[in-house]
């Protein structure tokens, strides 16, 4: 027996209805939409803190670590006025500080991991003829095996992300190849050990998905350059924002890679 054309009409009057109530509600329902996690070590200053203003502002969630938060005034401002900025206290050479904080974190994807942590040693630790040994062995330890060790810790909250990118804020100083005087060798030396994890890295783990990135900032205002004239040095605002598209393009294509602030592959 034949459907009734008031039936029929009804039926088709649902569907309209339906059909507009589903559109209604994606459309008004924009805070469901994916927010990434973003994780900065060493954020309480220069290129770190700038890495959690700047994504806040992007609206992303960001895990804040500084060695010490209390003293971290400007970062503790930042979090007061975001309630997507946590500040997380975080010496990355305490490896026990390390494996609680991923252990907290554990149920908590993280979209983008950045390693930024790090120090210089001072150049006159470094004076070949008067190295001062102790001091070679703390930079190593900040810039080269602590990254290493955060990054093994959290990559499950990593690859449970929709992104999946680890970045690590090294040097060209830490290029072998551009290397053409004598200056800083410990600095130089655990950035390019750091280079050569990261890069080991990038090929364990993209079968599962994940990117890592190397970054050169270049010359920026920051504690970690004093000493140099100030017409060599760049703003940090001007540094993260060219920095962060570069994070946006990784891929599981291009792991691996050694970039400057202006996008060019650095020679290892």
């Amino acid at each position: 027996m034949g459907e009734s054309p008031m039936f029929a009409r009804v039926m088709m009057l649902v569907a309209g209805l339906a059909m507009g109530m589903t559109t209604m509600a994606e459309e008004a329902t924009p805070g469901t939409a994916y927010v990434p996690t973003v994780m900065v070590t060493g954020a309480n200053r220069g290129i770190g803190l700038e890495f959690v203003r700047q994504y806040a502002e992007r609206g992303a969630r960001v895990i804040a670590t500084a060695r010490d938060p209390a003293g971290a005034q400007e970062l503790n401002a930042l979090a007061a006025a975001n309630p997507r900025i946590i500040v997380e206290r975080l010496d990355v050479t305490d490896f026990a500080q390390v494996d609680a904080l991923a252990a907290r974190y554990a149920d908590q994807p993280i979209d983008v991991l950045i390693n930024n942590a790090g120090i210089s040693g001072g150049m006159q630790k470094q004076m070949y003829g008067r190295m001062d040994y102790a001091v070679f062995e703390e930079v190593l330890r900040v810039n080269t095996i602590a990254p290493l060790k955060v990054t093994e810790a959290f990559t499950p909250s990593v690859l449970a992300s929709q992104q999946k990118r680890i970045v690590a804020i090294s040097s060209s100083e830490g290029s072998v190849s551009m290397v053409d005087s004598s200056r800083l060798p410990f600095m130089r030396a655990s950035k390019a050990a750091l280079n050569m994890e990261m890069r080991n890295v990038a090929f364990q783990l993209k079968p599962k998905g994940a990117s890592v990135r190397i970054l050169n900032p270049g010359l920026v205002d920051t504690d970690f350059m004093k000493g140099l004239p100030k017409r060599m040095l760049r703003p940090t605002a001007t540094v993260v924002g060219e920095l962060i598209p570069l994070i946006d393009a990784m891929s599981v294509e291009n792991t691996g890679s050694f970039l400057g602030y202006d996008g060019k592959e650095l020679p290892w």
